[in-house]
């Protein structure tokens, strides 16, 4: 619908979203994709701006799925969007059908979506817990799929499940960080694990198993603009960037800089025996804290919690949490009520400075997770901090 000759974003939920991205990818009516949960979707209809314009060059507002704070809408083109999809079908060999077990109102989910229209392929939907797939007839040619680490860690204890997986193309993993280990387990038991880096602003995963896609050009360390270098942050221009995000001027003005999208996670290049070089996402810019008076790495601190032989398959979370004597209190929050805070210090001590060692361990049923099954870290420190009552 438009107002006089304004036009305004088609808001759309569940099965109706493959068809209207079709049309807007098209050159139709702009999309904004809205989440099924009731308070989900109050936040979003109060950050896509439903009853204002639409962005000049807006094909879809995809929200944003960060861990902190309220969402964004990241103002996404149709030739951005057209880019992704086209790079990535380069990357993995070919067009290919996709397997879709992600919510389609995210990035991920919304590229699955955007790539089969683009390329006259098929989507294939699946349940979050992939129950279906060894019984399902696939349609012939090459098939992906997309999912994020806490699905495969699922997947990898089922034998049919990882049967079925490795008889794929590509498993798509992204979403979070994912650990090593699991990597390992997923590609000896033949699963064809391809690790992706990316978010909404840069049409989802833009970055490979290391290696950014054809026409994406990936920096670390970007000049600021007095001159200095902004540290290892790491930056992302070529086709596939947003165009801004929706009603904040101001954010998109800190955010894109001559072009070019300034995450918030830090990185290094690593050349392997192979001579290439690949991105290694450090974390984030905020991971680092000051406890005690001494510089933090919590992302640091958790890869090294996450090799942890005791850990098993328990999830971990290492967190900064506010602290009158502290400043801030390394927490590590863990879905595993038997492991124990001596042992994982000791763990963290034997590579790490001993001021990083987690000071609390916090066991939980289950980890928080936002609406992207990323961890909630947000709502972590939220919770874990301490009150006027116990301090």
């Amino acid at each position: 619908m438009t107002a006089g000759s304004t036009t305004l974003l088609r808001a759309v939920e569940g099965d109706a979203l493959p068809a209207a991205l079709a049309e807007a990818l098209d050159g139709g009516r702009p999309v904004a994709p809205l989440p099924p949960e009731p308070a989900e979707r109050a936040r979003a209809v109060r950050a896509l701006r439903l009853d204002e314009p639409a962005d000049p060059d807006a094909a879809v507002v995809v929200l944003s799925s960060g861990s902190t704070g309220e969402p964004k809408g990241v103002v996404l083109s149709a030739a951005a969007l057209r880019a992704g999809a086209e790079a990535t079908h380069v990357r993995l060999g070919g067009v290919g059908h996709w397997l879709l077990p992600l919510p389609r109102h995210h990035v991920a989910g919304l590229m699955v979506l955007a790539r089969a229209h683009l390329s006259g392929s098929a989507v294939v939907p699946l349940s979050g817990d992939l129950a279906e797939l060894p019984d399902l007839a696939l349609p012939s040619g090459r098939r992906y799929l997309s999912l994020v680490p806490t699905q495969l860690v699922r997947a990898l204890a089922l034998p049919r499940l990882v049967e079925a997986l490795a008889s794929l193309d590509a498993v798509l993993v992204g979403g979070a960080a994912t650990d090593p280990a699991l990597l390992a387990r997923a590609r000896v038991a033949g699963v064809p694990c391809v690790t992706t880096y990316g978010m909404s602003e840069t049409c989802g995963g833009c970055v490979y198993d290391g290696v950014p896609l054809d026409g994406v050009d990936v920096a670390v360390g970007l000049p600021d603009r007095v001159g200095g270098v902004d540290g290892d942050r790491i930056s992302v221009g070529g086709p596939v960037v947003f165009s801004g995000y929706r009603g904040r001027p101001d954010l998109t003005a800190d955010a894109l800089r001559s072009g070019r999208f300034l995450t918030s996670d830090r990185g290094a290049w690593v050349t392997g025996t192979d001579g290439v070089a690949r991105l290694a996402v450090l974390g984030r810019v905020d991971d680092v804290v000051v406890s005690g008076g001494h510089n933090v790495d919590l992302s640091a601190v958790e890869a090294r919690a996450h090799a942890w032989p005791e850990r098993g398959t328990a999830e971990i979370a290492v967190v900064g949490v506010p602290d009158p004597e502290w400043g801030t209190e390394v927490v590590a929050v863990t879905d595993d009520h038997d492991l124990t805070l001596a042992g994982l210090r000791s763990w963290v001590r034997a590579e790490l400075p001993a001021y990083a060692a987690p000071r609390r361990l916090v066991a939980l049923d289950r980890l928080p997770r936002t609406g992207g099954d990323k961890v909630d870290r947000r709502r972590l420190r939220a919770e874990l901090a301490p009150t006027k009552e116990n301090r």
